[in-house]
């Protein structure tokens, strides 16, 4: 039987059902034909994620709609019908993909969560990420690639052996043995503030120190620019017009830069920290890191405390100690005023991130994002006549 289908550009995208065999492969053959004949398709693809059954007579039926398009693909394959196209030498002629394996996370324990997806632990040995999207294969792809180049480049980070569907949607499995993320070892006391700055402060100056391939990951500096963009219109024409003009006197480095860094995206194995949500890797400057650092630790709290503490479970008195510690032991032989001269620098480029958020998410008339818009703006007003570079 057929399922609903859709037809994108010159992408015709038809459900294929049950059994097809040799009672009912006309009627999928003359259904197909009817879509082929009534629109405009170069590609066909034929989606096989609930087909049981496919016999020689539903074979012939893909040979011969075949020749009607320039291109001919089946996905979501199972294996009992992988192997009888197989067989057949099919597989040779037709682009065909196998279905995911399917995961369940029904009952399984969070143990992180961010922008892009949930983890959950579905094993002593596996954590599944579940995005959030429900066409995150693209992004999912992406982002094991970036997470291969960083490992290769000698970042600790967990790599993804599998990619599930999970319900109507995708996730990455990894192999995480006794993990937690630093987080939640800071809300239980198993780690103190001091150790968990330390390892921080160390993961920031590898990937700092890290140069990678600008043809593999993006440049953070055009996310800066796409925050000054949207900073236009909000903050004063002469605060955008200096905004613009330090970031656009910031080096596009070759430098890892990790895009969301933070203890949610740190988990701890045997005593090793390792990078997960990979999917924000791009190149950069060092401010880059540091500000997200920042802003998910004090920048964020600054017009609500407790939107800290919701996002991290600790105190906000606990994580403003956890950043300047951080600070200090990434700048171990700064004096204080090159501490403060630093921090400046952070600050702006924080109160810059967290101004384009709303305007981004189209909130910036909300009544919460006209005040998280005018507390950064205060921040701004206070330290961009100190600032005379981004660069650190």
């Amino acid at each position: 039987m057929m399922l609903p289908n859709k037809l994108e550009g010159g992408t015709l995208t038809v459900g294929l059902a049950g059994r097809i065999d040799a009672t009912n492969a006309p009627d999928v053959e003359q259904d197909i034909l009817y879509l082929l004949d009534h629109h405009a398709v170069e590609r066909l693809v034929l989606d096989c994620d609930q087909l049981t059954y496919l016999s020689s007579a539903g074979i012939r039926i893909m040979l011969r709609v075949g020749k009607r398009v320039s291109a001919l693909s089946l996905t979501n394959v199972a294996f009992s019908v992988y192997e009888m196209l197989d067989m057949t030498g099919l597989t040779e002629i037709i682009e065909i993909s196998r279905a995911l394996p399917r995961v369940s996370v029904e009952g399984h324990p969070i143990i992180g969560e961010g922008a892009k997806g949930v983890l959950y632990r579905i094993g002593p040995e596996t954590i599944c990420k579940v995005y959030r999207d429900a066409d995150a294969l693209p992004e999912i792809e992406r982002e094991r690639q970036l997470a291969r180049a960083a490992f290769v480049a000698g970042i600790p980070t967990a790599i993804s052996y599998s990619v599930v569907r999970v319900g109507d949607g995708y996730g990455s499995v990894f192999e995480l043995l006794d993990t937690s993320s630093l987080c939640d070892l800071l809300v239980s006391g198993e780690w103190s503030i001091e150790r968990a700055a330390k390892e921080s402060a160390h993961l920031l100056r590898q990937m700092a120190t890290t140069e990678v391939d600008p043809e593999i990951m993006p440049s953070a500096l055009d996310k800066a620019h796409e925050w000054v963009d949207n900073a236009t219109g909000v903050l004063p024409a002469s605060t955008v017009a200096r905004l613009r003009t330090l970031v656009d006197a910031l080096a596009d480095e070759p430098h890892m830069v990790h895009g969301d860094f933070h203890i949610k995206n740190v988990m701890v194995q045997n005593g090793e920290p390792l990078l997960i949500d990979m999917e924000t890797l791009s190149h950069g400057n060092s401010i880059f890191d540091l500000t997200t650092a920042y802003s998910a630790y004090v920048g964020r709290g600054i017009t609500d405390p407790q939107v800290v503490e919701r996002f991290l479970g600790l105190p906000y008195e606990a994580t403003c100690r956890l950043w300047d510690l951080i600070l200090r032991n990434y700048l171990p032989s700064a004096t204080e005023q090159e501490l403060h001269a630093a921090e400046d620098k952070i600050r702006t480029m924080s109160a810059l991130r967290l101004i384009s958020w709303p305007v981004r998410h189209h909130q910036e008339h909300s009544e919460s994002g006209q005040r998280l818009i005018a507390a950064q703006q205060a921040v701004l007003d206070e330290v961009l006549p100190r600032v005379s570079s981004l660069a650190l």
